[in-house]
């Protein structure tokens, strides 16, 4: 046997009791004047709701007593407007109110009738100046439907029988059927809920015959029944902790679909909630307006709240109505807020005595701002204790390490200790007044060997070339420049370099004289000059030696006779006979030996015995 089994459909059906009319007694209604109540289901047990108006001189309570926000005048003996709410589904709902002054004529809308103009003349066109009102009807209406608007009539129906009809968009043209228009009567009807935002104002034109078409506007009222949507789901930005009070951060954006420059479109942006709500829960401020996000409190720490997340809320009717939300991500960027700081008050080095280039000490710094950025690299300044430049400070390649070297070979005779006041900074500058960490360091400076050093580093005497042996030159002298040193040592002297051998030193003195004759005509003699390098050196284990230069300029003597320097002459004769002739003259006078070539004389008629001159 087959089991049938219905379900009853719920009689209830939520929404407004009916189109309300509040009547009252004065055009002037004054602040918090109670109109009376609205009665609204959403088919549950609750009791309270929230309601919204698009006027907002009005103002519902949750359970709907409807009360005048600000003072109204009712110019016009009326004001329209509509009340809206949500049913249990979260569907939109809305029914338009008036409030009438007592007095005030009323048709009933669902008795309006709109009557067709007279043509004129017998012309069958419309008059130019004829107005009809437009018709509006609020979108989201629960109807019933067919909702009938308003009654269309022509004069002539009183006497013929007259057909109705209506043609336009949402009639015959699409969307088709969203209107109709009872042929008999004259009833114009909407047969659904409308929705502003497909499509605000319908333009149709109603026939009656042989009346001129008559046009008929229907606006569609804007109900609040789109809530703002942000431009982006979820938002992330940077803000520098440094940052100071009113620096705007990012800007959102939410748009709202409903009519514009209604109040169902004017939204309202808030934070809703701050995490971490630490420094404190009010770090960040938004624009209600224009919705940019702004720093408000102080002491944004990236090393303590590296990130904050805001939940943003946009909500129209400026701010009463329905709600969009967004989440906010804003990072916490470095600002240079920490100092670097020295890990040891006092550095120790050393370094040997004229060593340049080497280093002497390496100083390691910390830095709680974010690694490998410009506010937590290093760089190092010497501010006290080199007036010389002696030194110079480099940063390591790790950036939080300070090396000192060596600029200039140090003199340990002059000073054997070095203290230095070293500073440290970053690449850019502090974002917050903060004190530079200081460092002490203490070179000190080892002592070397160093060779002995000439007086004069060249020595210049002049003497005579035919000066005796056993004749002093010069008595050259050297200091060692080691005289601090615990174990002093003594200087000696030797000849390194003497071309011609001709000069001797005493070891101990430093004495120079003649050993060998001298010759100013030596090639080792340039331009009168005979230069001698001479050696310094002490007697240290490891000895060290310095040089120096002797130039000795020899003045001449008349010590050379003269000669005759033997040449080969080679002459070319050719017709000249007396030439020959004087040759031969100067072999017998000076004895020596006139070659002339062979191969010249043959391009010549000298006779061979002509050319014998012995004879």
């Amino acid at each position: 046997m087959a089991v049938v089994s219905s379900v009853e459909e719920s009689p209830c059906k939520p929404g407004f009791d009916s189109d309300l009319i509040f009547k009252v007694n004065k055009k002037h209604l004054k602040q918090s004047t109670r109109l009376g109540k609205v009665g609204f289901t959403d088919c549950t047990d609750h009791t309270r709701f929230l309601f919204s108006t698009d006027d907002s001189r009005f103002v519902l309570t949750t359970d709907g007593v409807l009360t005048v926000k600000r003072a109204v005048d009712l110019h016009d003996g009326r004001l329209d407007f509509f009340v809206h709410s949500l049913d249990s589904q979260g569907n939109k709902m809305a029914v338009p109110v008036m409030v009438l002054h007592h007095g005030h004529h009323q048709r009933h809308p669902d008795v309006a009738v709109l009557y067709f103009p007279k043509s004129s003349n017998g012309l069958r066109r419309m008059k130019r100046d004829w107005h009809i009102p437009p018709i509006n009807i609020p979108e989201n209406s629960n109807g019933p439907f067919p909702l009938k608007m308003v009654t269309i009539r022509s004069s002539e129906d009183k006497v013929k029988k007259i057909h109705y009809s209506i043609t336009g968009p949402g009639a015959n043209e699409d969307p088709l059927g969203l209107f109709t228009m009872d042929k008999d009567t004259g009833d114009l009807y909407v047969n659904q809920r409308l929705d502003r935002e497909k499509q605000a104002h319908y333009p149709l034109l109603a026939h009656a015959d042989m009346d001129d078409p008559m046009e008929i506007i229907i606006n569609v009222i804007d109900m609040n029944d789109n809530k703002p949507i942000f431009e982006q789901t979820s938002y992330v930005a940077e803000v520098a902790e440094s940052s100071p009070k009113g620096t705007t951060v990012i800007q959102v954006k939410a748009t709202d679909a409903d009519e514009p420059g209604n109040d169902n479109s004017i939204i309202k942006y808030t934070i809703l909630s701050q995490e971490p709500n630490l420094p404190s829960d009010s770090m960040f401020a938004i624009n209600s307006f224009n919705g940019a996000i702004m720093v408000e409190g102080v002491g944004l720490d990236r090393e303590k709240y590296p990130e904050y997340t805001l939940e943003i809320q946009a909500a129209d009717t400026k701010g009463e109505g329905l709600t969009g939300r967004t989440a906010v991500v804003l990072k916490v960027t470095d600002s240079n807020d920490n100092l670097s700081v020295f890990t040891a008050s006092t550095y120790q080095g050393s370094v040997d005595e004229n060593a340049v280039g080497v280093q002497v000490v390496k100083m390691s710094v910390t830095d709680e701002d974010e690694p490998n950025t410009p506010a937590w690299n290093a760089k190092f300044m010497i501010v006290r204790g080199d007036p010389d430049k002696l030194f110079s400070i480099e940063t390591g390649t790790n950036k939080q390490e300070g090396i000192i070297k060596t600029a200039k070979g140090l003199d340990f005779e002059k000073s054997r200790t070095h203290t230095l006041e070293v500073i440290v900074e970053n690449e850019v500058p502090f974002a917050i007044p903060l004190t530079t960490s200081t460092a002490t360091v203490v070179v000190t400076v080892k002592d070397v060997n160093e060779p002995p050093i000439f007086k004069e580093k060249e020595m210049t005497v002049q003497k005579s070339e035919d000066l005796p042996v056993e004749s002093v030159i010069m008595n050259s002298e050297a200091e060692d420049p080691d005289f601090e040193r615990e174990n002093t040592f003594m200087q000696l002297y030797k000849i390194i370099d003497d071309p011609e051998n001709w000069l001797t030193v005493d070891e101990d003195s430093g004495l120079m004289k003649v050993k060998s004759p001298m010759d100013r005509e030596s090639p080792n003699v340039k331009e009168n000059k005979y230069t001698v390098l001479l050696g310094a050196y002490d007697n240290d284990p490891v000895p060290a030696t310095g040089t120096g230069t002797l130039v000795i300029i020899l003045e001449d003597v008349n010590d050379n006779p003269p000669f005759i320097e033997e040449r080969i002459i080679r002459v070319c004769l050719f017709r000249a006979r007396w030439m020959l002739v004087v040759l031969c003259l100067m072999h017998i006078c000076f004895k020596k030996y006139f070659e002339i070539t062979v191969e010249c004389l043959q391009h010549t008629n000298i006779p061979k015995r002509l050319i014998q001159c012995d004879g």
